[in-house]
């Protein structure tokens, strides 16, 4: 594997700010290693914070969702965009989350072949829904949701993950944006 975090010439800020260096710090701790991600980010310490602003509050803050469903989302996304960097980082956390190995590879592959709640189903029918024909979502749509228990919060929720990711797919994708190698071998 390349040391290359993106197909772009742009280099982090050095020295990081306090601040940017110390959430750093707290990944290379608690994952051991920087995310790809934010390091390619980094050399905008603005666009820097508003993308983790943003993608902690839609995947770490409360929710009707649990992590382990916004991660399915984040997976079922990538996997129709067909994002390396996404169902490399995300499906490591679906199978670490989850517990189940092949989960995180059926999500990948084919979401549809999971052994999959109600609730789940729907949620990421919904998800693909956003993803490949949003113009087409309906009412009907969201009362499919609120039958097998979200609220609209929740739905609310779910498409803003769900976005969230086709926009980050689509930047990982255009700029060839490389996963840290270690994802490739965690919880399997």
């Amino acid at each position: 594997m390349t040391d290359k975090v993106t197909a772009l010439d742009l280099p982090m800020v050095n020295p990081l700010p306090d601040a940017t260096q110390k959430y750093f710090d707290v990944c290379q701790e608690k994952l051991g290693m920087i995310p790809n991600v934010l390091q390619a980010y980094a050399f905008d310490i603005d666009k820097l914070n508003a993308f983790t602003t943003l993608y902690n509050d839609l995947m770490l803050a409360g929710s009707g969702l649990s992590k382990l469903e916004r991660e399915m989302i984040a997976v079922v996304v990538s996997s129709i965009n067909k994002c390396f960097y996404c169902l490399t980082a995300h499906g490591a956390a679906v199978r670490e989350l989850s517990g189940d190995p092949a989960l995180g590879e059926m999500l990948v592959m084919n979401w549809r072949v999971a052994d999959l709640d109600a609730r789940q189903t729907a949620m990421l029918g919904f998800a693909e829904k956003i993803t490949i024909a949003s113009a087409t979502i309906i009412e009907e749509d969201r009362d499919t949701l609120r039958t097998v228990g979200f609220s609209d919060r929740d739905i609310w929720d779910i498409s803003n993950v769900a976005a969230f990711f086709n926009m980050t797919n689509r930047v990982a994708s255009a700029t060839d944006m490389r996963p840290n190698d270690g994802y490739h071998s965690q919880s399997r």
